[in-house]
């Protein structure tokens, strides 16, 4: 939540949290330093099945080790084995100092069995939560027993800690509307933090609630609009349709003291992704879902981590997870697709989109990302006519949608639907006149096909100042004074290009024919070999550039039947 990082720097929250997992300074057995080293090197890459394995060995020699046991939960929560780690942890609590990290794991199991007193007595007995999940645990606790005079107070006196006044408010505000405190709740919601709790997708929902159960909902209904506009998200869109037609919206944001918990490690979860401890960050989610298993926001930031871990395998199954009953099962597909993308299985993630487009025809993004998956895969012709679903339903194009028309009129030009095409680059820059991608794009196609020259040049001009540092689009304004026979300022920006973006292939092979129009030719030959050990890549043709290196650009050119380079620099 925007309000929980802003509120909480790293530094602040970690100290707040009380992280560093500090492990005792055991010795490691001689015999047994490669298998711990290996579980380190796994654990620090990601790769937590590996680091499990390794440490499930290491454990098994010996079965105290407090260094070994605290790799081994952390590994065993962040596969999300949650029983394997609320037994672990079970036995770990029991030591003079027990583990941070086995003290959250108690803690929600605590929550979960409803037997919040045991978890007050770890908590009494020196477990330590840090500064925020212990207060934040504490206050629920007293909810869960009953106590919600009590509970309220233990929030405020959390509030009064300089960086910790946003959670304790923000739970406060749930606490009240779960007793049916709904002109409480929203008093804070409407006070000094409203506009970081309006600022996300669990305040927004959970105060639209609150407002409709007080009967305000036009007042919800101009919150959502506030927060969203015309884009809200599907889920959001049908909130707002029933609010819109008077319907009274029942407070589910949280319905008991577990749920209460649940959003502590869920509120956390969330400060700690953005504060970029995304370790942490997997932790504190994985024990908000297990505590509250319908919890899509978690489900979501979980696969979220692990695709950003590179770990593609567990993000995947942790997007399945997300069941097609469930309002945000259209953003967990997206998210499984992508992942399968990332991990090379880009036909089973076509797969999922085309389900996806079949189950949710309606729905502009899925179409748009089966377009773009297809692209990827260079079936242009079927990403033309994905993107041309997308279209249609997007209705009215706003400036933000260039991107749209643009990644369609790329699918056309390269199916060789060039009229099309080039009708939808020009409908990209109605909507986004100074994009330097879509001119650099339509400028370059209009070079290659000698077409349009000077409205391409300025269009080139015109994205080359847009985007001065991309070697791309430089090549591209360099390969236009090439093919108006401007040699010499042609050598200048192509030059550019290849020193902003080296390791291209067609980029160093235009350097080649350049240089070559300019009379150096043996810079133009050192030009040809490097393209071609730098490939291979979909754009050069490596048999072109060894026939120039064999006979010469301007006999490859006599050759193709093309226009001769500009007399005055072929012969020089």
């Amino acid at each position: 939540m925007p309000f929980l990082s802003r509120l909480s720097p790293a530094l602040c929250l970690a100290a707040a949290l009380g992280l560093g997992l500090a492990l005792p300074a055991t010795a490691v057995r001689s015999e047994d330093a490669g298998a711990y080293l290996a579980a380190q090197a796994a654990a620090t890459d990601s790769n937590y099945a590996a680091a499990a394995t390794y440490y499930q060995r290491l454990l098994a020699d010996d079965p105290t080790d407090e260094r070994v046991q605290e790799g081994l939960l952390v590994s065993l929560l962040s596969l999300g084995d949650m029983a394997a780690a609320r037994d672990l942890a079970a036995q770990m609590v029991t030591a003079k100092q027990p583990s941070q990290v086995a003290v959250l794991v108690m803690l929600a199991e605590a929550a979960r069995s409803g037997d919040f007193a045991a978890g007050q007595a770890l908590l009494d007995r020196g477990g330590d939560a840090g500064q925020l999940v212990g207060g934040l645990y504490k206050a629920w606790a007293l909810a869960g027993a009953g106590k919600m005079s009590e509970a309220m107070d233990s929030f405020k006196a959390l509030g009064k800690i300089e960086g910790l006044e946003g959670f304790a408010a923000y739970h406060r505000a749930l606490a009240a509307a779960l007793v049916g405190d709904h002109e409480g709740a929203e008093k804070i919601f409407s006070g000094k933090y409203a506009d970081y709790f309006n600022g996300t997708r669990r305040g927004i929902l959970a105060h639209a609630q609150v407002l409709s159960q007080l009967e305000r909902d036009s007042d919800a209904v101009a919150l959502i609009d506030r927060a969203y506009g015309d884009t809200a998200p599907p889920e959001i869109a049908a909130i707002r349709k029933q609010l819109a037609a008077g319907e009274t919206l029942p407070f589910t944001r949280i319905g008991s003291a577990r749920d209460g918990v649940a959003e502590v490690f869920q509120s956390v979860a969330l400060a700690l992704s953005a504060d970029s401890l995304p370790g942490f960050a997997l932790i504190h989610a994985r024990l908000a879902l297990w505590l509250r298993p319908d919890d899509v926001d978690a489900a979501l930031l979980i696969a979220d981590i692990l695709e950003s871990q590179d770990q593609y395998d567990l993000a995947i199954a942790a997007y399945a997870e997300i069941g097609p009953d469930n309002p945000a099962f259209y953003a967990a597909e997206l998210g499984r697709a992508q992942a399968m993308v990332s991990a090379g299985q880009s036909d089973a993630a076509i797969g999922v989109l085309e389900a996806l487009s079949r189950s949710h025809p309606d729905l502009p993004n899925a179409w748009s990302s089966l377009g773009d998956t297809l692209r990827r895969e260079e079936r242009y012709a079927e990403a033309a006519t994905a993107y041309d679903k997308a279209i249609a339903l997007t209705g009215t194009p706003r400036p933000a949608d260039w991107s749209l028309w643009y990644s369609r009129a790329i699918a056309q030009e390269r199916s060789g639907q060039w009229d099309k095409a080039e009708k939808g680059f020009r409908e990209a820059l109605k909507l986004s006149p100074d994009q330097p991608m879509v001119l650099n794009y339509l400028g370059y196609s209009y070079v290659e096909k000698r077409q349009n020259l000077k409205e391409a040049l300025e269009m080139i001009e015109k994205a080359v100042a847009g985007r001065p540092d991309d070697g791309y689009v430089t090549d591209s304004l360099g390969w236009a004074y090439y093919r108006l026979g401007r040699y010499d300022e042609a050598v200048v920006q192509m030059e550019k290009a290849v020193e902003l973006t080296p390791a291209d292939p067609l980029l160093n092979d235009h350097l080649g024919d350049v240089y070559w129009a300019v009379g150096r030719q043996r810079e133009a030959e050192f030009q040809w070999h490097r393209a071609l050990n730098l490939g291979p890549s979909p754009d050069l043709d490596p048999n072109r550039v060894r026939r120039k290196l064999e006979v010469g650009l301007d006999a490859v050119l006599k050759e193709e039947g093309a226009a001769p380079l500009h007399p005055d620099h072929a012969q020089n």
